[in-house]
């Protein structure tokens, strides 16, 4: 990670769970990590708390809706103006609404796919380009995707959210193919969690009875261990393309 002390990443969704806990690991490395939230009162609560620490690196918070394009452009254009531009994308932020194929609602599709689709590939172009007007060449893209994104689990109101998680899985070959076309050796990644315990089951499921059976099953995954396969996946020599990353808990079925 030495080589990425003192360079810039962009965290989507870093206020709470796995965001929060990438945006931290990479401050602790000495990276410059801008992290992006709607509210963004947590990030400074985590900026403090990382500055406290005595972390190399900084953590600076901006507010971003993801649903909106021009606050996309707005958070880059400010990227470039404070920091020159972005060296690294932890296109973390996602969300799964409960709305079935046969009874969901559209505005929840809509929303699945304005922040797990729509605003990924955004965030990936423009990070893009930020790194090739710098000639950056050994930038990295990381997209957080989900085991959701390889296979479809029998859960209706999951279905929905398992069709953008399989557009991430093809638009992050996609990335890897065009930047490969374009003689780039910018590296692009999907990393696949399974059962993380943060408060995404808690927003998907609403009610805590059931969403504390669900992950008392199992010793599941934390935010920590997602932030040190995205740690692996940087580390890696630069010739090294690692194309997907999947991660499960060990005892998990599916």
């Amino acid at each position: 990670m030495d080589r990425w002390k003192g360079r810039v990443a962009l965290v989507t969704g870093a206020s709470v769970g796995i965001g929060a806990a990438v945006a931290k690991h990479l401050v602790r490395c000495g990276m410059k990590v801008v992290g992006c939230a709607r509210n963004v009162d947590q990030i400074k609560e985590l900026a403090a708390e990382c500055k406290k620490a005595g972390y190399p690196g900084v953590l600076v918070p901006i507010k971003c809706d993801l649903t909106k394009e021009d606050d996309i452009l707005a958070m880059f254009a400010t990227i470039k103006a404070q920091h020159k531009g972005v060296d690294v994308l932890v296109n973390n932020a996602g969300l799964a609404n409960n709305d079935p194929l046969l009874s969901g609602k559209t505005s929840g599709w809509k929303n699945m796919l304005d922040v797990n689709v729509l605003a990924l590939s955004i965030c990936a172009r423009e990070a893009y380009q930020s790194m090739k007007e710098r000639n950056v060449d050994d930038g990295h893209i990381i997209n957080l995707n989900s085991v959701a994104g390889h296979m479809v689990a029998p859960i209706s109101g999951g279905h929905f959210y398992s069709g953008t998680k399989f557009a991430v899985t093809a638009l992050t070959e996609g990335l890897r193919q065009e930047l490969r076309e374009a003689k780039s050796h910018i590296r692009a990644t999907s990393i696949s969690p399974g059962f993380v315990e943060t408060e995404f089951a808690d927003r998907f499921i609403k009610d805590k009875a059931t969403v504390q059976q669900l992950l008392s099953q199992q010793k599941n995954l934390t935010g920590g261990d997602i932030a040190e396969a995205v740690l692996y996946v940087l580390g890696a020599p630069p010739h090294v393309q690692i194309g997907e990353l999947m991660i499960r808990p060990v005892e998990q079925q599916m």
